[in-house]
């Protein structure tokens, strides 16, 4: 079962990673060119990270999970 995984996060990374360029390019070319871009959804800008996220291995998960803590959770 370990290699299903190992392919499924892959496929996962490589989808997301794919997904960046793509939607991240086409929302680019629609700003730069002066066109609308309430064509592509907010989510839509978002789905490619959680396939990034959900690729990557489990103690860079955790990791993200703590970047993110510290970033919204400050000690003062």
């Amino acid at each position: 079962m370990l290699w299903l995984e190992k392919i499924t996060k892959y496929m996962l990374l490589s989808v997301g990673v794919s997904g960046v360029v793509v939607i991240y390019g086409g929302f680019f070319y629609l700003m730069l060119s002066g066109r609308g871009t309430s064509a592509i959804p907010w989510y839509g800008l978002l789905s490619p990270w959680v396939c990034i996220y959900f690729g990557l291995p489990t103690h860079k998960q955790m990791s993200v999970i703590d970047w993110f803590k510290g970033r919204f959770y400050r000690n003062k």
